[in-house]
Formats: C-alpha cells, sequence, structure tokens
C-alpha cells in the first residue's frame, strides 16, 4: 500500500497548524485590543473561510495565486508559482485551519482578567512582556486547544486543496483526495482503510484534546458525585 498521501497529510497539516498558530495568534491578539468602527466587518473576514464551502475558498485562493491574479503574477516576476504544488496544499490548508486557531485563540485572550494586564502597567511591565508573560500563559489552554482543532481541520482539508493543488499522486494527493479518486475508480475497499486511517488520526487528537484540557482543570473546580 502507497502510504504518500498520509506522509503528504501529516507534513501538509503539520506545515499549516504552525502557520495558523503563527497567524492566528497574531490577529488575535489585534482584534483582542482593537476598538475601531470596523471590528465586527474585519471579524467577519477573518472567520469566513470556516463558513464558506471549501471550494469557493479554493476558487478565491486560484483566482489570487493563479497565473493572472495579484500573488501569481507577483510570484511569477520572482520566477516561481505555487498552484499545483505542495506548497499550494499548505497554503490551502492554512487558509480553512486558520479560523478555528484565531476564533479559540481570540476567545481566550478575552477571558484574561484584564485587572491582571491593568495591574502590570502601573508597574511599568512593557505591553510586550505583558503579553509573552501574562497574556499567553493564562490564554494558553485555549491556545493548545485551537492549536489541536486547526491541525485536525488541516488534515481533513479536500475541497480548497483540490483547487488550488490538485490531485497529483506523490506530490499533493492527501489522505482526503485519495479516498474521493480510489471511490471514483471503484477501489472502495483501498478507500476503506484510509478512511479508517484518518478517522484514527483524528479520533487521537480530539480525544488528547479532552484529556489534556480536563488535566487543566483545577481539582478543586470538579465537583465530586
Amino acid at each position: 500500500m502507497n502510504l504518500l498521501p498520509l506522509w503528504i497529510s501529516l507534513k501538509t497539516a503539520v506545515s499549516a497548524t504552525l502557520l495558523a498558530f503563527i497567524l492566528g495568534i497574531t490577529a488575535a491578539k489585534f482584534m483582542s485590543v482593537y476598538r475601531g468602527r470596523f471590528k465586527g466587518v474585519l471579524d467577519g473576514v477573518l472567520i469566513l473561510p470556516l463558513v464558506l464551502p471549501p471550494t469557493v475558498v479554493g476558487f478565491l485562493l486560484l483566482v489570487l495565486f493563479g497565473r493572472h491574479g495579484p500573488l501569481g503574477q507577483l510570484l511569477s516576476s520572482l520566477g516561481t508559482s505555487v498552484i499545483f504544488s505542495w506548497s499550494a496544499t499548505v497554503i490551502a490548508a492554512t487558509v480553512v485551519a486558520f479560523p478555528l486557531m484565531y476564533r479559540t485563540t481570540l476567545g481566550a485572550f478575552e477571558q484574561v482578567d484584564p485587572n491582571l494586564l491593568d495591574a502590570a502597567r502601573t508597574m511599568g511591565v512593557p505591553e510586550r512582556s505583558i503579553f509573552t508573560g501574562i497574556t499567553i500563559p493564562l490564554a494558553w489552554p485555549g491556545i493548545a486547544a485551537g492549536t489541536i482543532l486547526a491541525f485536525a481541520r488541516a488534515l481533513g482539508e479536500f475541497g480548497a486543496t483540490l483547487m488550488l493543488a490538485g490531485n497529483i499522486p506523490g506530490k499533493t494527493q492527501t489522505i482526503p483526495l485519495a479516498i474521493f479518486f480510489l471511490v471514483e475508480s471503484g477501489q472502495r475497499t483501498k478507500a476503506a482503510v484510509w478512511v479508517m486511517i484518518i478517522i484514527i488520526i483524528s479520533l487521537v487528537t480530539i480525544t488528547g484534546l479532552h484529556y489534556w484540557t480536563n488535566r487543566q482543570i483545577p481539582a478543586g473546580g470538579r465537583t465530586e458525585k
């Protein structure tokens, strides 16, 4: 059995999660302090990939990164292109995973007691140190949850990947793509094997999140029956 789809999926999901982690925390930090009149619009744009059909997200990415798209032309001038490449799978997975990372992290930031942050400011602690030394540690359970959910979402991405990266065996064919085309060709047994593999990976990921989250709850916070 060719295990390349598993390797490509894991490599793509890990890379996309790292990018979503950085971008999500950055966006959440900005939105947590932004009070402008366009906050609702910006928040809507940031979570839009979560509510749009993946094929629509893929089409928009294709418009942006295509030969005649703004980013595509820029990359072309630099002598490179991402369409139908492994980089395209990472871009697609990052875009669809980002909203989960961003929204979960923003919720965690908003739960941090502002009095603690104000107290640190009155003591002359720089904003950067407040963020890295107080906000991040207190919001870490939420950040970790967002990271795991982003990984699971990136692992299962299909529509946007197919639109932007195509289905190239050994290059861009992830597990969801392999399943789809195996079913299309009538190889249901092989497709079932891949279905079980991705279910196991996803279940282990979500179960790990469940147990890790429970461990973060103080013993006194649990009610014994």
